[in-house]
This record gives structure tokens, sequence and C-alpha cells, in this order.
């Protein structure tokens, strides 16, 4: 269940509602400390009085001291250091009533002298005592009070009745603890001694411990607003316009979503915009690049259909045996030539998908061109006697970022099309050297008629062909993949006339690594 609401929230509410979920169970574990805490600071306080209880009634108990109000009263003053931190230190007979109380006495120890018979003491009458008695009520509830009396009473007919019990009260923003025990002599029970001191302590660490948790959740609450803030601001709202971003791309809507800012950024959102963006000017790149491919495709493809109608047309209604044989040539011709341009097609929608899964690497392009000069001279010199030679500036490693197998395909494509234009026992060179910049350049030369276009930029156009003694012999698409392939290497190709004799000149400038 927790897992199906996070999942239907989002990343800031997510994070608020998981933040929501630990401050509840840091709050739960809060409150049980802060109920757990005033019980344990008074056991400390309360076993300090239980020790000055037994203390007492074992002097007491020594001094065979009688629970009457004169008795009381001189043990009081000869014990006064037992009851030195103690606000308050009462007896009571085993009537209840009151024959000793710390505070009827003139404690101050100017008061205190080596004569007795000279200590002034207020004397403690019947209707003193019960006046005292009754003004020292206890507060157990806002509505409810008892007093004293009430308490002993209760105790005294308790199963506690023996044992030590402690209270607390509060009062006039007081915070007090009072334990009371019974007292025996003999087996028998004589009376009750109460002790009394002022808690405040208490009260201030509880409240010391309360504020600091307050403030501890209120800074807490204020950084996790802080970073919520940060969050949605400078994380999640570019996340949103980049999945707008994407979604108006998919939908294919005129709306535009423009991450241009977000590309400035120098983080890794940043980074993020900047790849999605070039992948998808990419995608679309190829997009295009494939609609442009299919429509000249079917360009090419129209004319050998057209002419393939009107030769069949032609065909069958003529009876002529010389002009049907050479009809059925032309249909045999643009036959080849449709079979031809989808093969080659097809090997380039084969190559695009087979390039986008290679990786470019460093490599020395020496060794791959002379085994292409190598397999084309084994064929090509015994058959037309054309020679492929190579040659190089006489450095060493002409390092390159590229891909192996197609910088082979490149090179076998440019060394078969200056066959194709050279005439037999030709010599077709191939020269490798290193530029001034330290790029690798690579020449390959042949002894051809060279070019006739003025702009020879347009040699390298998918299905350009100027073969007018071989038409239809060739797709046009050889010098296109070469491009293509040069492209993908971010090098430069062009093409141009030899000028130290007849013939054309392919030149590739790799950038240096």
């Amino acid at each position: 269940m927790f897992n199906k609401i996070l999942k239907d929230l989002s990343i800031l509410k997510k994070f608020l509602f998981i933040n929501l979920i630990f401050f509840t169970i840091i709050g739960l574990f809060t409150f049980i400390y802060i109920k757990n805490v005033q019980p344990n600071l008074i056991k400390k306080k309360s076993s300090n009085h239980i020790e000055v209880i037994n203390n007492t009634i074992s002097n007491l108990t020594r001094l065979n001291v009688d629970f009457v109000e004169e008795d009381i009263r001189r043990f009081l003053l000869s014990t006064r250091f037992l009851f030195q931190n103690l606000d308050r230190v009462i007896f009571f007979d085993n009537n209840l009533d009151l024959v000793g109380d710390t505070d009827t006495l003139d404690l101050d120890p100017r008061s205190f002298s080596t004569r007795l018979d000279i200590i002034e003491l207020e004397t403690l009458n019947e209707k003193k005592s019960k006046e005292i008695a009754e003004k020292k009520n206890i507060d157990i509830g806002k509505k409810k009070t008892v007093s004293l009396n009430d308490i002993l009473l209760n105790y005294s007919t308790s199963k506690d009745f023996g044992i030590p019990f402690t209270f607390t009260q509060e009062e006039f923003n007081k915070f007090k603890l009072t334990t009371i025990k019974n007292v025996m002599q003999n087996g028998k029970n004589i009376g009750y001694l109460a002790i009394s001191e002022n808690a405040n302590d208490i009260k201030a660490a509880i409240d010391e411990r309360k504020t600091f948790i307050i403030r501890t959740a209120i800074a807490v609450g204020i950084v996790i607003l802080i970073f919520s803030f940060v969050l949605n601001r400078y994380f999640l709202k570019p996340i949103k316009n980049l999945v707008s971003y994407t979604k108006t791309i998919k939908d294919k809507k005129q709306k535009t979503t423009n991450i241009d800012n977000l590309k400035l950024r120098n983080d890794e959102l940043g980074l993020l915009s900047s790849s999605l963006d070039d992948m998808t000017l990419e995608l679309q790149k190829r997009i295009r690049h494939a609609e442009n491919f299919s429509t000249d495709l079917v360009h090419e493809i129209r004319n050998p259909l057209a002419s393939l109608k009107s030769a069949s047309e032609i065909l069958h209604d003529t009876n002529d045996i010389a002009q049907r044989i050479k009809l059925i040539d032309i249909l045999s011709h643009d036959v080849q030539r449709i079979e031809r341009l989808i093969t080659d097609y097809s090997q380039i929608l084969k190559d695009e998908v087979a390039l986008s899964k290679e990786n470019i690497k460093k490599i020395d392009i020496e060794p791959i061109i002379k085994s292409v000069v190598d397999d084309f001279n084994n064929l090509y010199k015994l058959k037309r006697g054309i020679k492929i030679s190579y040659k190089n500036d006489q450095k060493k490693n002409y390092l390159i970022n590229g891909i192996e197998n197609r910088i082979e395909q490149m090179i076998a494509n440019l060394l078969d099309n200056a066959v194709s234009f050279s005439e037999d026992n030709k010599e077709v060179l191939v020269k490798i050297f290193k530029s001034d910049k330290d790029n690798v350049v690579v020449n390959i030369l042949d002894e051809g008629k060279g070019f006739i276009e003025k702009d020879t930029k347009k040699i390298f156009n998918r299905f350009y062909s100027n073969r007018p003694d071989k038409f239809g012999q060739h797709s046009g698409l050889g010098l296109n993949i070469v491009k293509n392939l040069v492209d993908l290497h971010n090098a430069t190709i062009k093409a141009s006339n030899r000028t130290d004799q007849k013939g054309a000149k392919i030149e590739i400038e790799f950038p240096k690594v």
C-alpha cells in the first residue's frame, strides 16, 4: 500500500510525504522520551528524600523521641543539619495532627546560641496547626484540590502503607516534590513524616528539553522547506521542461519547448539537456535523411519503371525479331538497374544500423590501406593490368579516431570508383602523408579522364552518376556512402583533377588525434 501511494506522487510530494512519515516517527519517540524523563528525574530526587526520611526515623528511634510538639521541636533544632537542602519537613502524629513543621520555626542561624533557653520559637497551638494544615492543600487537578491530611489518610489505608510515597504538585509556577512515610517504633506506628522540596529544576530540565526539541523541529522543518524549494526550482522544473520537450517531439506538435537555458547549466542537467537536444537533432536529421533518400530512390526507380512499361507495351505490339530482342535487352537492363538500386539502398540501411552500434577508437590506418591495396592488386592486375600503388611520406603511426572496417569500406569504394574510370594497364596511386597541421591525409589518384564537372561536390550526391557509356550499370551511391563515412569520422573529402597529368584526385583529411 505504501508503494502504491508513493507510485502516484510526484518526486516533490514523495520527498515531503517521506519526511512527514519520519517526522511523525521521530515525534512519537520524542514524546515517549519526554514522558519518561520526568519520572526518572523525580525518582532520583525522591531517592534522596527517602534516604533523609530513613536517617530521620533512625535518629528518632535512637533518641526515643515522642511524637509530641515539644519533643519534635527540640529534635528539629538539634538535628537541623539533616534538613539543610530541603524546603520543608512536616511531622504528624498517628491521629494526623500536625506536631512539627520547619516552616513554623525560625531557623535563622542568628537565632541559635549556646543557650537553648533564649531560642525564640513560634508556639504551635492546636488552632495554628489546623490553620497551617488546611492552607497546605495540594492541587491534583485543574478543578480538584486535596489537603495533605487527605493524602496521609489515603496513604494510611492503602496497600502502599509502610513504603515511601512520592507525589508532585504545581502551583503558582512552582513545581514541588513531596515524599511521605509512616514512622514505626517497637512495631507500632507512631506518626508520619513528610518531606517537601522545590523541584523547579526538574521542570526547567523538562522545559529545556521541550524547547530544544521544538527549536530543532522548526530548524529541520525550515531546512526541509528550503531544500524542497531548491529541489523544485533547480531540479524538478527543469526535468519537467525536458519531459515536455520530449513529449512535444513525440506528439509532433507545432509548439516548441526551449531548453537552451538548461543547456547553459554546468551541471548534470545541463549535460543531459545538451545530450538530449543533440540526440533529438540527430534523430530528426536521420529522419529527414531517410525521407529524402526514399524520395530520391522513388525518383530513380520511376525512370527504369517507365522504360520497362514502354518497352513492354512496344514488345507486345511489334513482331520484328530484331526490335523484340532490343526491347528485351532494355527490359533486362532496367530490371538490373532497379535491382542494383534496391540492393545498394538496402546495404546503406544495414550500414547505418551497424554504424549506430560500432565504437570509434584510435587506430593506425596504414595497415588497413595496405590490405585493401593488396586485395585490389590481386583482383585487377591480372584481370585488366591495372596496378594499385601505395606510397607514404616515411613517417610512422598514421593514427586517427575511426572504425576499422568503415575505413576499409571507404578506401575500397574509392579504389573501385578509380578503377572503373581507368583504362586497362593504367596505374592508381594511393598516397598517405601528414599535413603541416599533423592531420592524416589520404590521396587516391587515377589516370582516367578526370572530372568534367565544374562543381565536383555534386559527385558525392545520392544517385549521381556521370557515365554515358555505362548508363545504368552503377547506382550512384558509392561516393555518397564514402561521404557519409567521412562525415562520421569528422573528416573532410574533396575531389579535383590532377595537376601533374590527366586523371582524377580524391583527398580525405582526418583530424589529428
